[in-house]
């Protein structure tokens, strides 16, 4: 069941060297390619055309994040403020390490998914530890809020926020230069 949030839209950040390379980032980082650069101007177009005054934004600290928000809230006299809960999944031993790689390293009878294997990574952070950070993150919400942040960490949002199983993280769009606008229990991604 859908949870009573206020008004809600998340970015991730925009696309970054290892993300072109097919590396796994996890909480390492890696600069904004040109594209990135686009994709969060792009962000930044699509807020300009629909956020109401008022509105709250809390990013990531991690530079790649950090950059897109502000760039996506450049000219919107809004202050981006940092919320470490934000950061993406920690990948542990697989941080750096090329996404195929990894895959087709895994052991029989781990998850298929797009993103669930992650959660597996040796030293990295596990489902339930990520749910109850960003938990912890909605909680703690107040009003109208922008948040900036990571593809995987977006996802798990938005299944808490919606009330789905975050088992179905994958199941929900992902994107670079795209906003995904969670309202009244309900979600659309918008692009520009």
């Amino acid at each position: 069941m859908p949870r009573c949030l206020p008004e809600l839209w998340l970015l991730r950040h925009g696309q970054t060297e290892w993300n072109a390379a097919g590396r796994l980032q996890g909480r390492l980082d890696s600069p904004l390619t040109e594209s990135g650069l686009r994709q969060a101007r792009a962000q930044g177009v699509i807020l300009r055309r629909i956020l109401p005054a008022g509105v709250t934004v809390l990013a990531s600290p991690s530079p790649r994040a950090w950059r897109t928000a502000e760039i996506a809230t450049e000219g919107l006299g809004l202050t981006v403020r940092p919320d470490p809960d934000l950061v993406e999944i920690d990948l542990g031993i697989w941080s750096g390490r090329q996404a195929d790689e990894v895959r087709s390293a895994l052991p029989p009878g781990a998850p298929d998914d797009l993103h669930l294997w992650k959660f597996d990574a040796p030293g990295g952070e596990g489902l339930a530890a990520m749910t109850a950070r960003l938990e912890g993150v909605l909680a703690r919400l107040e009003g109208p809020t922008v948040l900036v942040t990571h593809g995987v960490t977006s996802r798990v949002l938005r299944c808490l926020a919606l009330g789905r199983p975050v088992s179905e993280l994958s199941a929900l769009p992902g994107g670079q230069g795209v906003v995904h606008h969670v309202r009244d229990g309900g979600a659309r991604t918008i692009d520009a």
